[in-house]
């Protein structure tokens, strides 16, 4: 990994812009800082090998310390800021590392530009594999599973983005707007700015006025987030502000046709996708978003296949360090969970998750079906359906009149009976997960409903 980051750090001139927020940084200022960095930790005693839990807000001090670490070698373990006290605890329980690094005080909301970064010692174990990045399942459907990337596997991710048609190129002002403590942010947004000599722009908070004037202030070329972010962006349009784009690609989940459509009758282009999951990176690339529901080809290097109706990816050995699932990983061979099929041009298209398909009273019913319906009322921001053998639906409404009742009738004129869910709650928001994605697991989802509806904002059918 050492060499691999050395590399990355000296493939640009000094003066090369690698990161703005309020201020910018160069690569030769980011090199300067990340050898200072380095030498911090090593003499707190960190060494090639050792483990170390990152939880750092977004920042360019997070970015850092990543680089740094893994400049001298060590297993960075990268946990989001935003988790609990208790939630951590089980993190630092299936990884046991031996430091940890945090900011020196309380987190403050949105991107921050620099923290001061403490490092503590803790009763943990060296790395015995050659991962160096460990990250987490995003726990939308369960456990979390403990996944290690090694140094291949993330230079290989790196190369197919340097060779997919259409992404950020060398010179391009590149709106992140994934989380850098999460897969995409990390590898599709910091290792290949580093690799291609991108300028990374961070907005100060997932807003729309604060994404607009970002992309506006630095005449931004290239937009990725999550469909969330381009949902804003739909709602608040400004085609003005983001007039230099020539291109946006959501990642991180399916984006909703609904979504995108509006995004492109605001802004005047379209929104592309990349598909991929934390265990494999990212498999597929269509930067034009011409190809829904398609999510395009395969990326350079990538061998994947549908079988028994779901998308495998060949892998060299299982991506979980806790303890295989022989369930999704098997045979050299990753499932990814998604249902889906190819196109007889190479396309791939999803058909949604696989426990997305359920039998209610011997009938098979997509719930995903259920939850496209939902999200076609006007007033319905986002939706999930769960359950069986009865189907419960979780509405997010930002308005104050909307009712169970009423959805129960816009879904009777468009769902056969035995699609209906038995039950819609109505909420303000949905819960998401830390990477940002809506919480599909029926326990958390109920007891934020429950949560909300004790404070008399939402309704139930």
């Amino acid at each position: 990994m050492r060499e691999f980051i050395t590399d990355l750090l000296h493939r640009h001139g000094d003066e090369v812009p690698i990161f703005s927020h309020r201020n910018t940084v160069t690569h030769g200022l980011l090199r300067a800082d990340v050898s200072a960095e380095a030498t911090r930790f090593e003499a707190a005693g960190i060494r090639d090998g050792s483990t170390v839990a990152v939880q750092v807000p977004p920042s360019f001090s997070q970015l850092e310390a990543v680089l740094a670490l893994w400049s001298i070698g060590a297993r960075v373990v990268s946990i989001d800021h935003r988790l609990r006290p208790a939630e951590v605890a089980v993190l630092h329980d299936l990884t046991r590392p031996e430091f940890l690094v945090h900011p020196s005080g309380s987190p403050a909301q949105g991107f921050q530009e620099r923290y001061g970064l403490v490092v503590e010692r803790a009763p943990g174990v060296p790395a015995t594999t050659p991962h160096r990045l460990v990250q987490f399942s995003s726990g939308s459907t369960g456990r979390q599973k403990v996944i290690g990337r090694s140094t291949e596997s993330l230079a290989d991710e790196v190369a197919r983005f340097a060779a997919s048609d259409g992404v950020v190129r060398g010179g391009e002002r590149f709106l992140l707007l994934n989380s850098p403590a999460h897969s995409f942010g990390l590898i599709g947004g910091l290792l290949h700015s580093l690799a291609v000599g991108a300028h990374l722009v961070f907005a100060e908070k997932p807003s729309a006025e604060a994404i607009l004037r970002q992309a506006r202030t630095h005449e931004v070329d290239f937009v990725t987030g999550l469909p969330f972010h381009f949902d804003l962006l739909a709602s608040s349009p400004d085609r003005d502000a983001l007039r230099t784009v020539r291109g946006a690609f959501a990642g991180g989940e399916m984006m909703p046709q609904d979504v995108a459509d509006r995004f492109a009758a605001a802004y005047g282009f379209p929104v592309g996708e990349c598909f991929g999951t934390t265990e494999t990176g990212a498999l597929t690339m269509a930067v034009d978003g011409t190809v829904r529901p398609s999510v395009g080809k395969l990326m350079p290097g990538v061998t994947a296949r549908v079988r028994n109706g779901l998308v495998e990816v060949a892998l060299e050995e299982t991506p979980y360090l806790s303890e295989n699932d022989p369930a999704r990983y098997s045979g050299g061979w990753f499932r990814t969970g998604d249902r889906g099929e190819f196109s007889s041009n190479g396309e791939l298209r999803l058909l949604g998750r696989a426990d997305s398909l359920v039998v209610v009273r011997g009938n098979k019913v997509d719930l995903t079906e259920v939850e496209h319906v939902l999200r076609g009322h006007p007033q319905v921001t986002e939706a999930v359906a769960v359950g069986k053998p009865e189907i419960r639906a979780y509405v997010g409404t930002a308005s104050d009149t909307l009712t169970a009742q009423a959805l129960s009738e816009w879904c009777t004129e468009r769902l056969a009976e035995f699609k209906l869910p038995a039950q819609i709650l109505v909420m303000d928001t949905l819960p998401r997960t830390s990477s940002g994605k809506i919480i599909r697991n029926m326990e958390p989802l109920h007891a934020s409903y429950l949560q909300a509806h004790l404070t008399g904002n939402n309704g139930e059918g």
